[in-house]
């Protein structure tokens, strides 16, 4: 029998120029995958697997792993700037108009006294409700299930509805699936608080952005702290234009530190993959239970 092989995909570029422009929307397809009759794990270097058709992998016994637990701090950390930037409208703009001689001052408001809703309570939301603890809010989430009493701490488990209609700030932080995809549409919207503050650091496709285009032009939406967007890395220009807003290059994960934690645990998961025949962080779309080895 032959030793098992590891083979590195680094980021590739594509020939034609036609193919590049497509590479940020593109998924690993059920083509590609049963191009490799061999293939059993494939270990994703990042939180969000969107890009990677797990259902293929499943029926095809594929194990995928991801590296969620590496990006909680970083992603966190930037969903609290996003939140803070986005209740006192402190847009990015703003050094380079004082650089012009601008003195613009927005007023805006504390975090204090409000209540985080959070939308998906795993490692990033819990890290997210740990810091936002610090700035005295209250915490609600909703997750796909409740946590057990001692992760939960003093956040309020609501149901989804309840979130919608009770956050001063939602944070999204739930993974992008059919199921997920524009999660937050008009309808949503409508059910929030009037001048609600939305922060999201997951994918942008969980929010219908020409639904959040109108609810920002109504003011039913304060303000926005986006990391992430629909289309990238060219976002809707009808969005960007609300200055009041803060909006970032999908970087949350971008520091030393985290993207070495993350190269660390798919080099660990490949290694728990050769050594045992499982990964570590296996992703819930292909169990290993299930899978033919």
């Amino acid at each position: 029998m032959s030793k098992p092989a590891v083979l590195l995909l680094p980021p590739l570029v594509h020939i034609r120029a036609e193919w590049e422009a497509l590479a940020s929307k593109a998924t690993l397809k059920v083509s590609i995958i049963q191009a490799d009759l061999t293939a059993k794990y494939i270990c994703h270097n990042g939180a969000g697997y969107n890009t990677i058709d797990a259902q293929a992998c499943n029926e095809r016994g594929i194990i995928i792993s991801n590296t969620p637990t590496a990006v909680d701090d970083a992603t966190a950390d930037i969903g609290i700037l996003l939140m803070l930037g986005a209740l006192r409208s402190l847009f990015v703009p703003l050094g380079k108009l004082m650089g012009e001689g601008g003195w613009e001052r927005p007023i805006g408001h504390d975090p204090k006294g409000k209540a985080l809703g959070i939308l998906g309570m795993g490692g990033i939301g819990r890290a997210m409700a740990k810091r936002a603890r610090a700035f005295g809010m209250k915490i609600i989430y909703h997750n796909r299930n409740r946590l057990s009493p001692d992760l939960e701490g003093d956040a309020e488990y609501v149901n989804f509805d309840d979130l919608l209609s009770k956050a001063d700030v939602l944070s999204l932080n739930l993974a992008l699936n059919e199921k997920t995809k524009h999660i937050i549409g008009a309808a949503e919207l409508e059910k929030m608080k009037d001048g609600v503050v939305i922060v999201n650091t997951a994918r942008g496709a969980l929010i219908d952005e020409s639904a959040l285009v109108k609810a920002l032009d109504s003011k039913k939406v304060a303000s926005v702290g986006l990391d992430v967007f629909e289309q990238e890395p060219n976002p809707n220009p009808e969005l960007l234009r609300h200055k009041h807003c803060v909006f970032l290059p999908h970087i949350g994960t971008n520091t030393w530190e985290t993207q070495k934690q993350m190269e660390l645990l798919v080099l660990k998961n490949i290694e728990s993959a050769l050594d045992t025949g499982k990964v570590i962080t296996c992703i819930t779309e292909t169990p290993q239970e299930d899978a033919k080895l």
